[in-house]
């Protein structure tokens, strides 16, 4: 158990080795529905987002243009990167569970709010709030994962986590073909309606949030050391009684903020490398899922001419993939180690995307060909851009952990998925296979990148402390 002990300005305790120990139990499985269910949402609202383009191009108000859909696409992912940066500093400054009541509230109002879009500006904004009330959710989520879960069971948790985007997609894609089909619901009615279920998940979000603590290691970083035990003491009451032993401590000076200056030095000095590897693996994936996936529900209505209520049918297999990926591989994280499987996940990714995109562009493949071929795509993509936000939450120090994330999703999302969605836009818009084709050259090219920045450089942090693989900045 912890000692307790403290000296002026520092205190010394082992809740970090006491986290780590621990077995599987309950509480572990409630922190992974209760966080799960964030990236249920979000799944849910891309596939909307995605499965409405159509609807959106047909609705009498509306009436959107191919362009017009990569807009909107791309001011949801503007949103989120600027909630990510703002919402993420919040984060470290004031703790990981205040912020997720916040951010849900933000985009319970948005997506509701997106349901009466009146014109083009309107349903932009609307995205762009409802993306700031998600992007603050990924750095609240992913550093609670890190902090929560012990460390050999950290990689397959976290990508189990970041994984159930795809139950979400699921769930958007039945929701579409229902809410879509036009013998249910009127054409301008259905889309509308489709957001409303985004804004009652949110609801089931709240009451699931009461279930998860504050982070120990925060409170502890911030000096809160009494708050820290109970809690922990709290956890520990969902195992069995752990065999006394002396445990590994950790000693420091406890810290109300961390100036930005030295945020920049240990991002872009002290931890160099990691910022490479951080950087090429969010802005790879973030360019690789935001440009296919936004724009697939276009490439389906003008290229196989499917009309917008059947979009569904074709998300459903498209998610198992994505949800099954990282389900299956995750433990491969743990025991193989982070190196040769974010590497090659990465690698076998790009080389998969551009024999789809060949097969696409030489029409080689029927709509339902080339969903098994996505679906076979991310089920390696959906692991390997799962541990982009692995590497990034657990690679730097304690204090700084939710900004990190916020910043390398961020830029990350700002180089290759804001662009992305608008690009596919415009390649689709053109009506030329060759020149969609053109893209998703362009995003295997940049996944391979990544596998490759990931093999000479990513820190092997499989089963190792969080405080080990990077000591806190007020560790003594």
């Amino acid at each position: 158990m912890n000692e307790g002990r403290e000296r002026p300005g520092e205190i010394v305790t082992d809740i970090p080795a006491r986290l780590d120990r621990l077995p599987w139990s309950r509480f572990h499985t409630l922190v992974v529905v209760a966080l799960g269910i964030t990236w249920i949402l979000d799944g849910l609202e891309v596939t909307l987002a995605g499965a409405v383009s159509g609807a959106l191009k047909e609705s009498p108000v509306l009436r959107f243009t191919n362009t017009e859909v990569g807009m909107a696409g791309a001011a949801y992912l503007a949103g989120a990167v600027i909630g990510a940066v703002f919402f993420g500093w919040l984060t470290d400054r004031l703790g990981r569970k205040k912020l997720f009541t916040i951010t849900v509230l933000v985009y319970l109002s948005a997506t509701a709010a997106t349901a009466f879009s009146w014109n083009l500006w309107s349903f932009l904004l609307f995205r762009f709030l409802t993306g700031m009330g998600i992007g603050g959710e990924y750095t609240a989520i992913n550093s609670a994962i890190q902090e929560l879960v012990p460390a050999r069971v950290r990689g397959w948790t976290d990508l189990v986590i970041n994984g159930s985007f795809w139950v979400g997609a699921a769930i958007g894609g039945v929701a579409a073909i229902i809410v879509l089909d036009p013998a249910f619901v009127s054409p301008d009615m259905g889309w509308r309606l489709a957001f409303f279920i985004g804004a009652v998940l949110g609801l089931i979000i709240m009451f699931l949030r009461q279930w998860i603590p504050e982070s120990p290691r925060w409170l502890m970083s911030h000096g809160r050391i009494a708050e820290a035990e109970r809690i922990v003491a709290h956890i520990e009451s969902f195992s069995p009684p752990q065999p006394a032993a002396k445990l590994p401590t950790l000693t420091i000076r406890p810290r109300p903020t961390t100036p930005m200056s030295e945020v920049a030095h240990t991002l872009f000095v002290t931890h160099r490398p990691r910022t490479l590897v951080a950087l090429a693996l969010m802005s790879s994936q973030a360019f690789f899922y935001n440009a296919i996936f936004f724009t697939y529900a276009l490439v389906l209505t003008d290229f196989y001419a499917v009309p917008s209520n059947l979009i569904g049918w074709f998300i459903l297999p498209f998610a198992a993939g994505n949800f099954l990926g990282p389900l299956l591989l995750g433990r491969l994280f743990d025991t193989l180690g982070r190196r040769p499987m974010i590497a090659g996940t990465y690698i076998l990714s790009g080389v998969l995307l551009a024999g789809t995109g060949f097969l696409f562009a030489r029409e080689m493949v029927s709509a339902s060909q080339l969903t098994i071929c996505w679906s076979i795509v991310f089920f390696f993509a959906s692991a390997a851009a799962s541990s982009a936000y692995l590497t990034v939450s657990e690679t730097y120090p304690l204090e700084i952990r939710a900004l990190a994330i916020a910043v390398f999703y961020s830029l990350g999302t700002g180089l290759g998925g804001v662009a992305g969605p608008w690009l596919f836009g415009i390649l689709i818009d053109s009506g030329s296979r060759m020149s969609v084709f053109g893209g998703y050259l362009f995003g295997a090219v940049l996944m391979i990148a990544a596998g490759l920045i990931a093999w000479f450089f990513a820190v092997k942090a499989e089963r190792r402390s969080l405080e080990d693989i990077s000591k806190p900045l007020g560790a003594v």
